[in-house]
C-alpha cells in the first residue's frame, strides 16, 4: 500500500505546468474563443512511427477523422458499414464488398482498383498491422465498385476484421515513397491532414468532399502533450477544447460538466518477459503475479476510476462478465531471493508511472529487486519489443484491433503475434487461440476465447491489474465529441464548439 499523500486537489493545483504556446491563445477561461470554427485538441500519445496506419499510431488518424476502413465498429461490437456499403461471404475463404461512392482528400475517387492497392500494401507491410496477425490477405477489384477479399484459411469475421484502422483505405499518394506511408491528404475521412510538426502538433482541415457530409468544424489543430496535467491545465484555462486522457489525478480540477468518463475495453496489466531473463521462468513469474495487488492500484492510483484486473477483457466487455474461468497450467510460486528484475512504462497515461511505482513496491517486498524505468511511448516500444525489459506495465485496449476478441490474443499472446510485448510462445497457447480462430458462431467463438484465455493467463506472462475508465476533458461550449468504449473515435462531423 503507498504511502498517505497530500489531498491530490491540491496537488494538481499546485502543480500547474502551462501548455504556453501549443496553441492561440484566442479564448477566455470558458473556453469559447472568438474564433468557433475550428477545434482545438490535446492529444497524449505523440506519433511513433510518422503516423504510419500500419502501428499505434492507426487511432491517432481514426480518432480525428482523417482515415476510415471498409467496415467501422458499431456500439454492440459488430462490423457496420462504411467505405463499404454492403457485404456478402461468396464462400469459406472469401467475402465480396460493394463500395460507396467517395473520394479521397486528394480528389481521386475511391475504386476497386484504389481499396485492392491499399489493402494489398497493408497485407505486405513488415510489420504487418496487428488486425492482419497469422492472417494472409489478398484483394482484387471485381468492377469500379466492388473488390473481391480472399484469405489463405476461412475467416469468419473478416467484415469485423476489416473495421481496424490499421486497416485504412488511402490512396495511391501515400504510398509514393516504398518505405512509408504518408496519410496526409490520402485519406477518406472529414478531416484532412495538411501538416504535421515532428512529435508536436498537426494541423488539419475540414474535406468538404466528405461522403457522409460537410463537417461542422472547419479543422483541427492538434497538439501532442504528453505531460497529463498540461493537458489538463489546458482545459481549464480555455487553451484547448478537447483533453485526452485526463489523469485521475487531475479529475477533481474539472468542472463536471467538463468532464466525461467513459467505460472502455481497456486493462492495464503488468507483462512478464517469458523468453528471456528471470521471468524465463514460470515459478518466478508466478511469485510476481502472487505479489500483486490489484485491489490497492483500483482504489488508490485510480481512485475509483478503475475496476480490478480480472481478465483480458474487462467489464466493458458485457459477454465476458462474470464468465472468466479459472487460469489453466499456473506453475507454484519459488522464493525471489533478491532476484534483480527491469520493470519499465510510459508517461504518456499518468497514472501508469504511479501504477509501476505501486507494484516495484509490491516486488520488492516479496523479494525481487527492482529496477524502474519510465521514458514516453515512443521512446520504449522498440526495446519492449525486443525484449529489453524484464517487466512492462501497459494499457491496452482488448478490442481496438479488430472488435473481435480473439485478435489480441492472436496479435499479443502467441509465437508468431506482432505485438507480443511479454514474448510469449506456448504451444498450448497457440493451440487454444487456434482454435477459436477457427470458431464461426458468435456466441460459441467467445465461449473459445475465454478458454484461450484461460491458457494465456496460467503461463502468469500477463497479470491483469486495473480495467480501466477513460476521463476526457471537453469544454462546455463543445457538441458532439464522440467517445465509445473502443476508443477509435474521438471527433466526427457533428463536432463542434
Amino acid at each position: 500500500m503507498p504511502a498517505p499523500r497530500p489531498s491530490r486537489l491540491l496537488a494538481a493545483l499546485l502543480a500547474t505546468p502551462l501548455l504556453a504556446g501549443c496553441f492561440a491563445s484566442s479564448g477566455e477561461s470558458d473556453g469559447k474563443p472568438a474564433d468557433g470554427s475550428r477545434l482545438r485538441v490535446a492529444l497524449a500519445f505523440p506519433p511513433a512511427e510518422r503516423l504510419s496506419p500500419y502501428g499505434a499510431d492507426a487511432t491517432i488518424l481514426s480518432r480525428l477523422g482523417i482515415t476510415e476502413s471498409l467496415t467501422a465498429l458499431d456500439g454492440n461490437g459488430t462490423a457496420a458499414p462504411a467505405l463499404a456499403s454492403s457485404w456478402r461471404r461468396q464462400d469459406a475463404r472469401t467475402w465480396q464488398f460493394t463500395l460507396r461512392e467517395a473520394t479521397f482528400h486528394d480528389g481521386s475517387e475511391v475504386t476497386a482498383d484504389a481499396v485492392a492497392a491499399s489493402l494489398g500494401r497493408a497485407a505486405h507491410a513488415r510489420p504487418a498491422p496487428a488486425a492482419l496477425s497469422g492472417v494472409t490477405l489478398t484483394a482484387r477489384a471485381v468492377d469500379k465498385h466492388r473488390i473481391r477479399v480472399s484469405t489463405g484459411r476461412p475467416d469468419p469475421i473478416l467484415p469485423l476484421r476489416l473495421s481496424s484502422p490499421g486497416l485504412a483505405v488511402l490512396s495511391a499518394k501515400a504510398y509514393r515513397d516504398k518505405d512509408h506511408v504518408d496519410p496526409a491528404g490520402a485519406g477518406t475521412g472529414p478531416f484532412v491532414l495538411k501538416k504535421v510538426t515532428g512529435a508536436t502538433s498537426a494541423t488539419l482541415d475540414r474535406y468538404d468532399g466528405y461522403w457522409g457530409g460537410r463537417a461542422q468544424a472547419a479543422g483541427i489543430d492538434v497538439r501532442f502533450v504528453p505531460d497529463g496535467t498540461a493537458r489538463t491545465n489546458a482545459l481549464r484555462s480555455g487553451d484547448t477544447d478537447i483533453a485526452e486522457a485526463v489523469p485521475v489525478a487531475q479529475a477533481a480540477t474539472l468542472q463536471p460538466d467538463t468532464r466525461r468518463e467513459t467505460a472502455t475495453t481497456r486493462t492495464t496489466s503488468l507483462l512478464l518477459n517469458h523468453r528471456s531473463g528471470p521471468f524465463a521462468d514460470a515459478r518466478l513469474r508466478a511469485a510476481a503475479r502472487a505479489a500483486v495487488d490489484t485491489s490497492a492500484l483500483a482504489k488508490d492510483v485510480y481512485e475509483g476510476h478503475a475496476d480490478r484486473g480480472t481478465g483480458i477483457y474487462g467489464p466493458a466487455v458485457g459477454w465476458a462478465e462474470g464468465r472468466h474461468p479459472a487460469p489453466v497450467g499456473r506453475a507454484t510460486p519459488k522464493r525471489p531471493d533478491g532476484t534483480r528484475i527491469t520493470l519499465a512504462t510510459y508517461d504518456n497515461r499518468p497514472e501508469l508511472p504511479e501504477v509501476a511505482q505501486v507494484l516495484k513496491q509490491q516486488l520488492e517486498k516479496a523479494g525481487f529487486r527492482v529496477e524502474l524505468v519510465v521514458r514516453e511511448y515512443a521512446r520504449l516500444e522498440s526495446d519492449a519489443l525486443a525484449g529489453k525489459f524484464d517487466a512492462f506495465v501497459l494499457a491496452r485496449n482488448s478490442l481496438v484491433d479488430t472488435g473481435d476478441p480473439v485478435a489480441i490474443l492472436a496479435g499479443d499472446y502467441t509465437c508468431v503475434g506482432n505485438y507480443n510485448l511479454a514474448l510469449l510462445c506456448d504451444k498450448d497457447v497457440d493451440r487454444a487461440v487456434a482454435e477459436a480462430e477457427r470458431t464461426a458462431d458468435t456466441v460459441k467463438r467467445q465461449d473459445a476465447a475465454l478458454r484461450a484465455e484461460a491458457r494465456v493467463l496460467g503461463t502468469d506472462s500477463v497479470v491483469p491489474l486495473v480495467h480501466q475508465r477513460v476521463i476526457t476533458g471537453v469544454g462546455r461550449s463543445v457538441k458532439g465529441v464522440l467517445l465509445d468504449p473502443y476508443e477509435r473515435t474521438l471527433i466526427g462531423t457533428g463536432t463542434r464548439r
